[in-house]
């Protein structure tokens, strides 16, 4: 486990390194969703595959989750941006990385693929989207029902939970109210600087955005195929927002092709770059 220091907060961050003593062939650094998630949805899912192909991973705990601290504001996507900056510039990350978020951290890594395209070789999607205004109001709306539901009936509503669902889903609840308790999320995120559909194009890496066949968010992906130049989409059947716990070994497939894809492209083979065109 180490702490970094982003000059604003302090970030929980796990690194894996390729197995077996294997070169580094791609940098991945993996952001997670909101409130109930934490850098844990990664380290038991799609991460050890990662590094088993070569591929150096940075995981880290989102401000206010997990481990990382927890400061009483500062949580508009721009914020969020910025300690992913930090943590690249912390951990002497130079090369472009490959952003794959799930949810809100995919908003996170596109958000910053059009504030640092040089630094972006590609972007993973999972369950995510842009950030525009449709994404602001329904989280908003999202963290309301936080608010008022848990947040505010917390006894009742984790005794809810608890009973139809799991003892271990509650104790995420109970985390995530009191996040939005003691700090400005429920306020700072849906007041978040948002993207047109100019700055969403503008967006020239590879994006792969992946969508459980259940989830309303799998409606997208006509429409962001239709504005980003480079975009696949992969609807997984039967699964709903929780796509990446439940299908990790499709999900990471699909990842780790496009890294591949991504660094072929980047890279090509010495001998194909300094062929004679003749």
């Amino acid at each position: 486990m180490a702490m970094v220091d982003t000059g604003d907060t302090r970030l929980h961050v796990q690194r894996l390194a390729p197995r077996g003593g294997h070169p580094v062939t791609a940098t991945a650094v993996l952001v997670h969703g909101l409130l109930t998630d934490s850098l844990a949805s990664y380290y038991f899912t799609v991460a050890p595959a990662f590094a088993a192909a070569g591929i150096e991973v940075v995981m880290y705990d989102l401000r206010g989750h997990g481990r990382s601290g927890r400061p009483d504001s500062g949580y508009r996507l721009d914020d969020s941006m910025d300690d992913l900056e930090a943590l690249l510039d912390r951990l002497q990350v130079t090369g472009p990385v490959h952003l794959v978020g799930n949810s809100y951290g995919g908003t996170v890594a596109f958000g910053y693929a059009v504030r640092r395209p040089e630094r972006v070789a590609s972007v993973s999607l999972i369950e995510s989207e842009p950030a525009t205004e449709a994404w602001a109001a329904k989280l908003g709306r999202i963290l309301r029902r936080v608010d008022t539901e848990l947040a505010r009936n917390e006894a009742d509503a984790l005794a809810w939970i608890s009973a139809y669902r799991s003892h271990h889903t509650a104790r995420l609840a109970k985390g995530a109210a009191r996040l939005v308790r003691a700090t400005t999320i429920a306020r700072d995120i849906p007041a978040s600087r948002v993207l047109g559909e100019d700055r969403i194009r503008s967006v020239s890496c590879p994006v792969l955005a992946l969508y459980g066949g259940e989830s309303d968010l799998a409606e997208q992906a006509p429409w962001l195929e239709s504005l980003l130049p480079d975009c696949r989409t992969v609807v997984v059947p039967g699964h709903e927002h929780s796509v990446l716990v439940e299908a990790s070994g499709t999900v990471g497939g699909h990842i780790l092709s496009l890294i591949h894809r991504a660094d072929r492209a980047r890279d090509p083979a010495p001998e194909l770059a300094g062929a004679d065109p003749r």
